[in-house]
């Protein structure tokens, strides 16, 4: 057996030195085979951009041309690793705008098992959203926030409590989130699913398109049911893939999927030529494949001038005005019509009870905190080191003599520390988020 290390990575090879290389000569063919693939894709890119850059009407998609070719280039060390790629089909002609919202309320309605009243709970209120051809949206915000709750209604899962929503004509939506797995018949295959919403296509086309998401062989014909949830999740995304979305809606889609498909969804996202609205914790995949932010909290809808790092710092100042509004509830206000002093009434003192049971709720609440508040600490130490060691990668990529012919193996090195370096700084920060959010579920 031979182990052979290549970009940080070990990876075994049956045989002997002979064998070794002929599989590592046939790996790098492949290779260079998706680097082809890529090429072309930017050759497309580039022609569309030469020839629509100048036309207002065409403006929105050049640029978002601009911005997938730029993305490209950013996730170029990820796809020359990848153990496979997809990309979205040309999506059907879009209507502009996709869709409205106004004065919506976005909710549920549950029904009583005793009376069998209707109870609405309004979870996103008062939206005034239009969404235009070509844009790509992150939703942000803590859990429970209503993030999902939108998509759903968008989705058209969910009715409008109230409100009006108008849907444009020729919208072809996407939906993937976790339901839609759950959602397939673990009795049938790939094949059957596939064939089930193209019953006019000849098989080996159908055949053709799932083993482009690794579906081969006798896979093809296989039960689900023994598949892996990550298995199950890319067929789920197949599926919309073959029906030309204009419109992807996607919750959470790289719950469950293994790294090789997470890299692959994220670099044909970043290359979807339609709209996209994306709610996720990865980081890595919202920087690639969005353009602007739009936060969900406290049941409203507020765009979000900036990019995630800004959220973060966006997080902890909200954080902070809360407990300042908290303690400012019992302080003196100021009318604006005689600028008079409001004296608040007057309180009797605490008791003795009162003030005990006040320390142990918060020596309670401090107990909670500690453990979330020390996972904040070591992973804020963690991300100011990784950011140190891609400052200083990125520095050397700033040099020009590092594109010079004979600096040729450094600098694969160094994009492919760079890529390392981004891809661990967009975990760590994704669980930092996570322990935001539960820090403020404690608070």
């Amino acid at each position: 057996m031979i182990v052979h290390i290549d970009e940080r990575k070990l990876k075994r090879y049956s045989g002997n030195y002979s064998s070794f290389e002929r599989q590592r000569a046939a790996q790098m063919i492949l290779a260079a085979g998706t680097l082809e693939k890529q090429q072309r894709q930017r050759s497309h890119l580039e022609s569309f951009i030469n020839r629509f850059k100048a036309q207002a009407s065409k403006a929105r998609q050049a640029q978002s041309r601009m911005k997938a070719l730029a993305k490209m280039d950013e996730l170029a060390p990820l796809r020359a690793a990848a153990e496979f790629s997809f990309e979205f089909r040309e999506p059907a002609s879009a209507p502009n705008p996709l869709l409205t919202m106004e004065n919506v309320n976005a909710g549920y309605r549950v029904e009583s098992q005793t009376d069998h009243s209707v109870e609405v709970k309004t979870i996103v209120s008062d939206i005034k959203f239009s969404l235009q051809i070509g844009q790509r949206i992150g939703l942000l915000g803590v859990n429970g926030a209503g993030k999902s709750t939108l998509i759903k209604t968008i989705a058209g899962e969910l009715m409008p409590l109230s409100g009006d929503a108008q849907f444009g004509k020729g919208l072809a939506i996407g939906y993937f989130a976790q339901h839609q797995v759950e959602m397939l018949r673990h009795e049938e295959s790939p094949l059957w699913h596939l064939a089930h919403i193209a019953p006019t296509v000849r098989e080996q086309e159908l055949r053709n398109f799932l083993g482009s998401f690794n579906f081969n062989g006798p896979m093809v014909t296989s039960k689900i049911a023994p598949f892996s949830g990550g298995e199950k999740a890319r067929l789920a995304l197949a599926l919309i893939v073959w029906q030309r979305p204009n419109l992807l809606l996607l919750d959470e889609p790289t719950n469950h999927l293994d790294l090789e498909t997470r890299e692959a969804l994220t670099m044909a996202l970043a290359q979807f030529e339609g709209t996209l609205v994306v709610v996720s914790h990865d980081r890595h995949l919202l920087r690639a494949t969005t353009d602007e932010f739009i936060i969900v909290a406290d049941g409203k809808l507020q765009p979000f001038d900036g990019d995630l790092d800004d959220y973060k710092d966006w997080l902890f100042k909200t954080k902070l005005a809360t407990k300042t509004n908290a303690i400012g509830t019992a302080l003196p206000k100021v009318t604006t019509k005689s600028a008079s002093i409001i004296e608040p009434p007057s309180v009797a003192a605490p008791s003795k009870d009162q003030k005990r049971a006040e320390a142990e709720e918060r020596q309670k609440l401090a107990t909670r905190k500690k453990p979330i508040e020390n996972k904040l600490k070591k992973l804020e130490e963690q991300i100011a080191k990784r950011t140190a060691q891609k400052a200083v990668i990125d520095e050397r990529l700033a040099n020009p003599e590092i594109y010079d012919s004979a600096n040729k193996k450094d600098l694969k090195t160094l994009l492919t520390d760079q890529a390392y370096f981004k891809k661990e700084l967009a975990e760590l920060e994704a669980q930092w988020i996570e322990q935001q959010e539960a820090l403020e579920q404690v608070v």
